[in-house]
């Protein structure tokens, strides 16, 4: 007996919903095994065969419609450099299919290095709800930890975030915090030692920052400046500085003992004080090493230390991680990858020191 009518018209819609959805087998069985043994009319089929395919199609659609929020804190000013970095991570984001204006909404926020102001816009950025907020540096992720415990963070910048309290270990950072480090606090051993190596005559070497906004109140980098100071026969001088005329007075008294040399530690405030570092001390002559590139692209004699820009490339890809559903907990906290040596051997010959042909070599970049 040949098949014919509501019969007929169902098991052929059968076979095409097979060849219509090969990808969606679970649907399709779904249908089917509800269908059971019921009688059907094609209409009713249809209708059935519709509703559960777009039920299935919402979600995924409404999530690509949905416009994510980034909250970005700087801890600098908005200069030529925080833009460069912030460039760094929209182009990541943008590389991992986020377009702003479109899917993603991003809200930024410039500290200046100011404490008092980094709090202030961190429960600012908390209280608008973010998806997600990218922090750069220790003090400004303090103050994002204790503006939440919940919006998910990731930090670029930060030195150690153990001891900082913002992970829980490295491999596991539990909470609502990951991201990039920045210096070991091993560093500053490093730039001493590259001191003495261009200053062989070294007697004195200062180290300096602002305990209100250095790491661990600076404690993180001096015991290996120290330790390198007792090795090399080196006086170790700490040189705390919270205001431009406590940096100047610090330069001044080291300018006017011969035979010494300067390291500026990583931090925000040296960060934004800068050209006022760099003048005072080609002012004093003094041999100064200092942690980034920009340091010694305007005017400082070497800069040692990590491509910022790749890891706030590199923060996208958590950020983006994060937006589709990733949890910061599970997100191992990342170490950088690409460093850069730049030697100014124009201050160099201002200063009257001969760069060792081992450090030129070795340099990424030099400036003559």
């Amino acid at each position: 007996m040949t098949e014919s009518g509501p019969e007929r018209s169902c098991g052929a819609f059968f076979d095409a919903m097979h060849a219509f959805a090969p990808s969606r087998p679970a649907i399709v069985s779904s249908v089917i095994l509800g269908l059971g043994k019921l009688p059907m009319r094609r209409r009713e089929f249809i209708r059935l065969l519709g509703s559960t395919l777009a039920a299935q199609a919402i979600p995924a659609k409404a999530q690509e419609l949905r416009v994510r929020t980034v909250g970005l804190l700087m801890g600098f000013a908005n200069d030529a450099e925080a833009k460069a970095r912030v460039e760094a991570f929209e182009k990541g984001l943008e590389i991992e299919g986020w377009s702003l204006g479109q899917n993603l909404r991003i809200e930024y926020r410039y500290a200046e290095g100011d404490s008092v102001r980094m709090k202030a816009l961190a429960k600012e950025l908390v209280e608008l709800k973010p998806d997600c907020i990218l922090g750069h540096s220790t003090p400004v992720v303090t103050a994002l930890m204790q503006a939440t415990r919940t919006i998910p963070i990731v930090f670029v910048s930060v030195a150690d975030p153990v001891g900082s309290g913002f992970v829980a270990s490295m491999a596991r950072p539990g909470g609502n915090m990951t991201g990039f480090t920045i210096f070991p606090a091993t560093i500053t051993g490093k730039y001493l030692s590259m001191l003495k190596e261009m200053v062989p005559q070294l007697v004195r070497a200062a180290i300096l920052y602002n305990p209100d906004s250095a790491p661990a109140a600076g404690t993180f980098f001096l015991t290996p400046f120290t330790d390198a100071a007792k090795e090399f026969k080196v006086q170790p001088i700490t040189a705390q500085v919270r205001n431009p005329a406590e940096i100047e007075s610090a330069i001044a008294k080291l300018g006017r003992e011969p035979k010494s040399g300067l390291i500026v530690m990583p931090d925000n405030f040296t960060s934004v004080h800068r050209k006022l570092i760099i003048s005072l001390a080609a002012q004093f002559r003094i041999p100064t090493i200092y942690p980034y590139r920009y340091f010694a692209e305007e005017g400082g004699l070497l800069s040692d230390g990590v491509d910022t820009s790749d890891l706030f490339r590199r923060a996208a890809e958590y950020a983006s991680r994060i937006l589709r559903g990733a949890k910061p907990a599970d997100l191992p906290v990342r170490a950088p990858t690409k460093f850069e040596l730049v030697v100014n051997l124009r201050t160099a010959k201002a200063l009257g020191i001969v760069i060792p042909k081992m450090l030129l070599a070795a340099a990424d970049q030099v400036i003559e």
